[in-house]
């Protein structure tokens, strides 16, 4: 099974996909942790690129087609495996992260992006997608609780690009039967419990 997280900076994938780990494993299960960007030698070494806030005069073009490149390694060189061999594989973002960032926030037309994802990923799409939904002004509470010098390219954007994103990550739900929006302001044990239950009843109605 391939179920990807999503959502806006600081909502709170990271703990959740820990979470996710640990009740597949507990079930003895094969699992897999991707992350996106990165998760091989070459998408990490791109990682370090797109994320460096060195690298501020890079184009929009840019930032889209070294996401995808990252993605299109990843998916070919470990996640198709890994699915092949039938290991449960949990993504920290994937392809909608680049819709709700690249299209939604960076205005890059939605048309495209999606030419972009079926060269990269082709069709290998998430089963189930969470996206953890938070307010852009709690984004900003939980960031300021760390050093700005933690804070990479994307994460120091304006406010109004990550309103964008949001409002980009809301859309792609309404569209998708794969999404499941996730209160993020809940409590880590709540929203643990309800992506429980909808991988649960996801499986039933198999």
């Amino acid at each position: 099974m391939f179920i990807s997280f999503e959502g806006i900076d600081f909502c709170g994938k990271s703990t959740q996909i820990k979470l996710l780990q640990k009740h597949f494993e507990d079930k003895k299960f094969e699992v897999r942790i991707i992350r996106e960007p990165g998760g091989t030698e070459i998408s990490e070494q791109i990682r370090t690129i797109l994320l460096s806030k060195k690298n501020n005069l890079m184009t929009l073009e840019t930032e889209i087609l070294l996401f995808s490149s990252s993605r299109a390694q990843l998916v070919r060189e470990k996640l198709r495996p890994y699915l092949d061999k039938g290991y449960y594989v949990i993504s920290d973002r994937f392809h909608d992260s680049t819709t709700a960032y690249q299209g939604y926030g960076r205005g890059i037309p939605l048309e495209t992006v999606k030419h972009i994802h079926e060269i990269s990923i082709g069709n290998t799409i998430p089963e189930l997608t969470f996206f953890i939904d938070i307010p852009v002004a709690e984004a900003e509470r939980r960031m300021g609780l760390i050093s700005s010098n933690e804070l990479d390219r994307i994460e120091v954007s304006k406010k109004t690009f990550f309103e964008d994103v949001r409002k980009g990550y809301l859309e792609i739900a309404r569209n998708e039967e794969r999404f499941r929006v996730l209160n993020g302001l809940n409590s880590i044990e709540e929203i643990h419990e309800e992506i429980l239950k909808e991988i649960d009843n996801y499986e039933k109605g198999k």
